[in-house]
C-alpha cells in the first residue's frame, strides 16, 4: 500500500488496535480518549479538505464512534451494568431530548447536517454518559478521567504559553496561538473553566504519593492560562461559578434568590433606555490591558466582536419567526443565517457566505434550529440536571463526595453560562468532560438512594 501510496493503510494496525483494547479493556480506552480529547485537531486545521465536506476531530471522533457501538452492544446484552439508569429523571430528559432533535432532523432544511449533528450527539452521550456511568462505579476512574484530561490539557496549555510569549504575550495572537489543538481562544478559555473545580478537587483529595505538589501546580497553570486566553465569556462563566459556590455554601434559600432576580429583572426594565445610554457610551475595544479588556465586555458601540455576536442574535431569531416550532434543522444555523442579517447591523468581521461560525449561544441556536420545543426539552434538561445535583449535594455525608459533586456542578455551571455567549457542544473538547460530568452526577444520585433504600 506504501509503494501504490496509499498511505490511508498506516490507520489499520491502529484501528484494530483500537478494536482489540475495547473489547479487552474499555477503561483504557476510554482513558485515552479522555486525554487526547483536549490534543485532538480537525480535519480542517489539519489542511484536509475531503471531497464529501464531512468535518471530524482526529483521533477522538473515530474512537467515539467505536464507543458508541461498543456501548449500544452492552445496552443490549448486559442491562444489569446500566441498572437504575434508564428511569433517571435525568436520562429520561436526555432521551426526550434526542428523540426531539431526531424529530428536526426529518423535517431539516439539509437532513444530512442534521443526521450529522445527530450522530455526534449520540456518540458523546454513548461513550461518556452510557459507558462512563458504569465506568465511574469506581471512583477511582472518575480520578483516572479527570487526571487524563488534565494531562492533556495541560500539554496544550504549556505549548499556548510558550508560543504566546514569542509574541509578547500580545492580544491579538491570544486568538489563535492555541490552533491546532483549539480553533480559537473561546473554546479554548471554556475547557479552561470547565475543568478549573476539577484541578481544585483534586489538589485536595489526590491521595497518590508523589503527585500532591503536581496539582497546586495544574491550578496556577488553568488560571493563568484563563487570564492569557483574553477570553470574557470564560471570565464571567467563572464569575457566575463563584457566585453558585456562595449561594450553596451559605445555604441561601430559593424563594429570597428568585425575589433577588425578579427585582434586578423588574429595574433593567424599568430602566432599559438609560442602561442602554450608558452602554453605548462605552467605546472601549478589547485591549492587551486586563482592565480595558474588561471594560469591553459591555462595549456595543465600537466592539467589533459584541456586535458581531448581537447581529448573529438577531438573525437567530428572525430564523425562529419564520420556522418557531420545528426549526431549520439541527447544526443548520451557519448555513442559513446569512440571508436573515440586516445590513446596518453587520460589522467588519460579518459575513454574506455565512462561513464563519455559529448563533453564538447554545440557547438561540436550539431555538432557531429546533424551534421553541427544542429550545424547551434543553432548558428542561439543564434544570433537571441542576435541580438533581443540587438538592443530592446537603444530603451526601461523605465530604469527598460533596467535594466531587460541587466540582461538577461548578464546571457545569461555567460551561452553561457561557453557553449564554457562544456554543461547542458539537466538539469534542466541550462534550467529553460535560457528560462525563452529567453521567458522574446519576452515579452519586443512585449511589445515595441506594444507601437510603439498604
Amino acid at each position: 500500500m506504501l509503494a501504490e501510496e496509499k498511505y490511508w493503510g498506516l490507520f489499520i494496525p491502529l484501528i484494530v488496535a483500537a478494536i482489540a483494547v475495547a473489547i479487552l479493556r474499555m477503561d483504557l480506552l476510554l482513558t485515552a480518549v479522555a486525554f487526547l480529547t483536549p490534543l485532538s485537531t480537525s480535519l480542517k486545521e489539519l489542511g484536509v479538505h475531503n471531497p464529501i465536506g464531512v468535518e471530524m476531530a482526529l483521533p477522538t471522533e473515530p474512537l467515539l464512534f467505536g464507543l458508541m457501538i461498543i456501548a449500544w452492544v452492552k445496552m443490549l446484552s448486559d442491562s444489569e451494568l446500566f441498572k437504575g439508569l434508564y428511569k433517571h429523571p435525568i436520562s429520561i430528559a436526555i432521551g426526550l431530548y434526542v428523540l426531539w432533535l431526531l424529530i428536526t432532523s426529518i423535517s431539516s432544511s439539509m437532513p444530512l447536517v442534521s443526521f450529522k449533528l445527530l450522530l455526534t450527539r449520540l456518540w458523546f452521550i454513548s461513550s461518556f454518559y452510557v459507558l462512563g456511568f458504569v465506568w465511574f462505579q469506581d471512583r477511582e476512574n472518575i480520578h483516572r478521567f479527570v487526571k487524563a484530561y488534565l494531562a492533556g490539557l495541560c500539554v496544550v496549555v504549556c505549548y499556548t504559553i510558550l508560543q504566546h510569549s514569542m509574541r509578547g504575550f500580545e492580544h491579538e495572537a491570544a486568538h489563535w496561538v492555541m490552533s491546532p489543538f483549539f480553533k480559537d481562544h473561546t473554546s479554548y478559555g471554556m475547557v479552561l473553566a470547565l475543568l478549573l473545580p476539577f484541578s481544585f478537587y483534586l489538589r485536595k483529595w489526590e491521595s497518590e504519593k508523589g503527585l500532591n505538589f503536581i496539582f497546586p501546580s495544574i491550578v496556577v497553570l488553568l488560571i493563568t492560562a484563563i487570564v492569557l486566553s483574553y477570553t470574557r465569556a470564560a471570565w464571567l462563566s467563572l464569575v457566575g461559578a463563584l457566585c453558585v459556590y456562595v449561594v450553596m455554601k451559605l445555604r441561601i434559600r430559593f424563594s429570597l434568590l428568585v425575589t433577588i432576580t425578579s427585582l434586578f429583572a423588574a429595574f433593567i426594565l424599568m430602566f432599559q433606555t438609560d442602561i442602554l445610554m450608558v452602554l453605548e457610551k462605552n467605546s472601549q475595544d478589547s485591549s492587551d490591558s486586563f482592565t480595558e479588556h474588561i471594560q469591553s465586555m459591555s462595549n456595543v458601540s465600537t466592539d467589533a466582536s459584541n456586535l458581531e455576536r448581537i447581529n448573529r442574535w438577531t438573525s437567530a431569531l428572525r430564523l425562529f419567526e419564520e420556522r418557531p416550532h420545528l426549526g431549520w434543522g439541527a447544526g443548520t444555523y451557519q448555513f442559513n443565517y446569512a440571508p436573515y442579517q440586516n445590513y446596518y447591523e453587520k460589522t467588519i468581521i460579518s459575513t454574506n457566505s455565512g462561513s464563519k461560525g455559529n448563533a453564538h449561544s447554545e440557547y438561540l441556536s436550539a431555538l432557531a434550529e429546533t424551534g421553541w420545543p427544542g429550545l424547551l426539552f434543553f432548558c428542561g434538561l439543564i434544570a433537571v440536571i441542576f435541580h438533581r445535583a443540587i438538592v443530592l449535594y446537603p444530603k451526601l455525608e461523605d465530604k469527598q463526595d460533596q467535594w466531587l459533586i460541587m466540582s461538577c456542578i461548578l464546571g457545569l455551571v461555567t460551561y452553561f453560562t457561557h453557553a449564554v455567549l457562544n456554543n461547542f457542544l458539537d466538539t469534542d473538547k466541550a462534550s467529553v468532560p460535560l457528560w462525563a460530568m452529567v453521567a458522574i452526577i446519576v452515579v452519586l444520585d443512585l449511589k445515595y438512594q441506594r444507601k437510603i433504600k439498604a
